[in-house]
């Protein structure tokens, strides 16, 4: 792995448990090993152009795992590859780390509209496999990008109050409550 892939895998972890501003070049060359001078050299746009390719990448890495569940046919178990992710990165952190992309976007700056729009790229690209998932499982494709908004929304959110209560409770009732939906949505005809 490049010392450029290196550094942008350190700075999506940091994002998780740090937040964008909490996350300095010192703290990615130092999680990442690469060498000082090289941040500058891959990122000559600076901390902006780091936290755009961090973005990315989280949001790649998610949706790969998402689009493989959707490709085993079953949208349930596609929603529950989705929310089992982030509930292994909450246990495995001990309940410090989230989503990287949900703390950058809450932090991005009216000067750095292009990390808001990489954000939106990785949170559609998510919602766009699941849609795909729920489609291919039956449910219309108006209702099934209906149903993959709210299943980023709620997880996105239970993530959240999981971090606060340091206890993955929120997760697994959303986890719940959206295989009921998510069945529902496959087994209803449109009428």
């Amino acid at each position: 792995m490049s010392a450029k892939e290196r550094m942008v895998r350190s700075a999506a972890y940091l994002f998780r448990e740090r937040g964008y501003s909490g996350t300095g070049f010192r703290d990615v060359i130092a999680h990442s090993g690469a060498p000082r001078g090289s941040i500058y050299h891959h990122f000559p746009g600076g901390k902006v152009q780091l936290a755009e390719e961090a973005v990315r990448y989280a949001g790649d890495f998610v949706a790969a795992g998402t689009e493989s569940a959707i490709g085993e046919g079953d949208p349930v178990a596609a929603m529950h590859a989705f929310v089992g992710w982030w509930r292994r990165v909450l246990i495995k952190s001990d309940f410090q780390a989230g989503c990287p992309i949900t703390a950058v976007t809450i932090e991005s700056h009216e000067d750095a509209p292009q990390l808001a729009a990489a954000a939106s790229a990785a949170f559609q690209r998510w919602q766009d496999a699941l849609a795909l998932g729920l489609t291919a499982g039956g449910a219309t494709p108006a209702r099934a990008a209906r149903l993959a908004t709210l299943i980023v929304s709620a997880v996105e959110g239970a993530t959240i109050l999981s971090r606060a209560r340091h206890d993955p409770q929120p997760l697994d009732d959303v986890a719940a409550e959206l295989e009921l939906i998510v069945y529902s949505a496959l087994t209803q005809k449109p009428g």
